[in-house]
């Protein structure tokens, strides 16, 4: 069924289990730190079975999204406030991780870059912006759209998905709770309902993890799949300080056992690219041919490794 985007039943808050109000947190602010610290440990610990329990929904999203990028297309994170701010933050992780170009997995927040340092909640209730912002990213049909909303009824978002979708993009809704209009609009809803808040209704506890869960989810193991790793190793990732370098000389010894003089050689000629380097010293070849056997492998090293051998 298809909600009006200026009518997505705020009227049946009392239905929401994020709305909800657990007597079992009635009396927090007569709680000890300590009894406070242990109530919200033990409801965090439910959110991981949450996830679990939609696993049936999230695995074939992830493919859906593996394969737009595979293909050229690019990902968009939706979402206002909280779910806003967790998209933009998966979002700007996977350039250093995976050495992504800025532009592949990308965050939108209501409000604009602004909201997410300084709140802008009533962005989240704008239809026309959430349409224009899909507009104005020149989303198109190669790309994929992941709208998150705790609430799964936010109208920034449901417009987002929506006019994503009228594109021919890929959408993919996120929720924490069932049967809600954002998934109404998506093909592929992901709903993980964790139950009522420690603070009633502050969605940037359980439903703010469990959505950072599963987007965590989602790009790594896209990125995975699309060999920017090689075993657990981020062979991807851009050595731009010095916590990074030390870590791409340690996977160059890793996967080479090259030792350490010869690790950092390697780098030094590769420009600091650990797939590079690998293959510099892993099939002694030199930098041009390094990246002749990496392109002709896709960028997967795996393959490029094992080509010819």
């Amino acid at each position: 069924m298809r909600h009006s985007l200026h009518d997505v039943g705020l009227d049946q808050m009392d239905e929401m289990l994020t709305e909800q109000v657990d007597p079992r947190y009635g009396e927090i602010d007569a709680a000890s730190v300590e009894e406070l610290a242990r109530l919200m440990n033990e409801a965090d610990a439910t959110v991981p079975a949450a996830v679990r329990a939609a696993m049936r929904q999230i695995v074939p999203a992830i493919e859906a999204v593996t394969d737009r990028l595979a293909r050229g297309g690019r990902l968009f994170y939706v979402g206002a406030g909280t779910a806003g701010r967790i998209g933009v933050l998966d979002a700007s992780e996977c350039v250093p991780t995976f050495s992504t170009p800025p532009d592949l997995v990308q965050g939108i927040i209501a409000g604009g870059p602004e909201a997410i340092l300084n709140a802008s909640e009533g962005a989240e209730d704008d239809v026309d912006a959430g349409a224009r912002a899909i507009a104005d990213h020149g989303v198109t049909a190669a790309d994929a759209v992941i709208g998150i909303a705790a609430s799964g009824r936010t109208p920034f978002v449901l417009a987002a998905v929506r006019a994503a979708r009228l594109r021919g993009a890929l959408t993919v809704s996120l929720s924490c709770n069932l049967a809600t209009p954002l998934s109404d609009e998506a093909e592929y809803p992901i709903e993980v309902p964790v139950g009522p808040e420690v603070l009633a209704g502050s969605t940037r506890l359980k439903a703010g993890t469990a959505q950072k869960l599963v987007l965590n989810m989602i790009s790594t193991i896209a990125m995975v799949r699309l060999g920017k790793t090689y075993g657990n190793l981020m062979v991807d990732l851009r050595a731009t300080n010095a916590k990074l370098r030390e870590r791409a000389v340690r996977i160059v010894q890793a996967v080479t056992g090259a030792d350490r003089g010869r690790a950092e050689a390697a780098l030094q000629q590769a420009g600091l690219d650990v797939k590079l380097a690998i293959l510099i010293v892993g099939r002694d070849l030199d930098v041009d041919e390094a990246q002749h056997r990496l392109t002709a492998a896709q960028g997967r090293l795996r393959a490029a490794l094992e080509a010819d051998r």
